[in-house]
């Protein structure tokens, strides 16, 4: 598809990505310690939950990085880290009135393989003796390939991870060296088979476009080297340059990053790639193959958006633990404090951590449901929505009024009370959820561009 400039300019400035609604930058700290520990007592224990665990940490710093994570010379911190982090699912059990039935559970970072394998095995074990796994749980791990070793493989499987996420990004040295992390096709090869070896083979490979140097060409190669890899999934991402936000980031050269209309090329060329190797286009930025659950999911209406992006995850409670972690329970939304020695001591002494969050309304709660159908399935139809508590008087007049103009660029189609985002329309998809984020016009937080 041929890059339409006037869409671009119109539709592809800065929006929020919508792994949540309303967005982190509008949490306060009206939402407290104690708030979390009414939520977590009032969670329905017979349904199940999903867990994610933040760590921190990373051998070395990844220049393009957005995550929340840290670079130390000593292991020692780190250690520390997965003590406190082992103690944080005991104050999470002790706050709940029966043990809590686990579906997922996600280690992000970070790089959690910079724990040894002995502190991830005392994670995991404290983890299963507070908590019950259900059959057939999905335990995933985001990894850093460059750093893999056939005993940490061995402690992941005997765990019992059975998913794993890392980066590609690209597979030219020459945008690897301008972000600083060089990781060739062979060594990546020899990862997984090595995870593969101990019966790890639910494999997501992420890749991102606007990079430094980085040109349609380089990233059409690296996908089709990446397909030989025979993931099941991937995660592709456009480069969020926020040097206001990630300092690190300034060690990039603006001049070197390509332009709006190169970005949006490359992101084509991407998509169309994984598309002519068989993977399905999964909402925004993910593909999966046909025979993935994630896939299977998109086609029943049932996949869903999270911190961590597009998800099979059904549960309605996401519990965060580890500094900067989110967490999303029925009330509202809860974050821990980002500072990891704040939120040890907290820990330590038996208390939670959080730091800020947000109460849903009923009104959040219904634009929360409209955007997530919008991201998942690129359409909604309002109809119940407009009967449901929290629906605007007018039905959605001025969001309706909003989509004209999208309608007249062709960015989607208008039927009665069914929006359907278009083809041509897909990339901007978040800008077409901010038609329905009150919040947006506040002003609160920056964000990355919508392409």
């Amino acid at each position: 598809m041929a890059m339409n400039s006037e869409l671009l300019k119109r539709y592809g400035g800065a929006v929020p990505r919508y792994t949540s609604y309303p967005t982190a930058p509008h949490f306060h700290e009206g939402v407290s310690a104690a708030t979390y520990r009414d939520w977590l007592a009032a969670l329905p224990t017979e349904e199940p939950v999903s867990l994610y665990l933040h760590v921190p940490f990373c051998e070395r710093m990844c220049w393009y990085c957005g995550c929340h994570t840290k670079v130390v010379n000593r292991y020692d911190p780190i250690h520390d880290y997965a003590k406190a982090l082992a103690h944080e699912a005991d104050v999470v059990a002790d706050a709940v009135a029966e043990r809590l039935r686990v579906s997922h559970l996600h280690f992000g970072g970070g790089s959690p393989t910079t724990l040894t394998g002995d502190d991830f095995s005392v994670i995991m074990t404290r983890l299963r003796e507070r908590f019950d796994f259900t059959d057939g749980a999905e335990l995933a791990v985001e990894i850093d390939p460059r750093t893999m070793t056939d005993d940490m493989a061995q402690t992941l499987a005997q765990c019992g991870i059975n998913r794993i996420s890392f980066g590609i990004q690209d597979f030219n040295q020459r945008v690897q060296e301008a972000i600083n992390r060089v990781q060739s096709f062979d060594d990546t090869r020899d990862v997984l088979e090595i995870l593969r070896r101990h019966g790890i083979d639910a494999v997501n490979l992420d890749l991102m476009y606007g990079l430094p140097h980085q040109s349609v060409g380089d990233a059409e190669r690296t996908v089709d080297l990446a397909v030989k890899l025979n993931p099941d999934r991937f995660s592709v991402f456009g480069y969020a340059h926020v040097p206001w936000m990630k300092t690190h980031q300034k060690m990039i050269d603006e001049a070197a990053l390509p332009g709006a209309a190169e970005r949006w090329d490359q992101s084509e060329a991407v998509a169309n790639r994984l598309i002519s190797h068989g993977y399905k286009r999964v909402g925004l930025d993910h593909f999966a193959r046909a025979d993935d659950p994630m896939a299977k999911h998109l086609e029943s209406g049932e996949l869903k958006r999270n911190f961590q992006g597009y998800t099979t995850d059904q549960a309605q409670a996401l519990i965060g633990m580890g500094a900067s972690a989110i967490g999303s329970l029925p009330q509202g939304y809860v974050q821990n404090a980002p500072s990891i020695r704040a939120w040890r001591r907290a820990i330590e002494d038996d208390c939670f951590a959080v730091e800020r969050g947000l109460e849903l309304s009923s009104t959040d709660r219904l634009r929360r449901d409209i955007i997530e159908r919008l991201m998942c399935d690129l359409q909604v139809d309002l109809a119940p929505f407009e009967t449901r508590d929290g629906a605007p008087d007018d039905n959605f007049a001025s969001e309706r009024a909003r989509l004209v103009r999208m309608v007249d660029d062709g960015i989607v189609h208008l039927s009665g009370e069914h929006i359907q985002v278009t083809e041509e329309g897909r990339a901007f998809i978040r800008s077409v959820c901010a038609v329905f984020d009150t919040y947006l016009q506040t002003g609160k937080g920056r964000h990355s561009s919508a392409v």
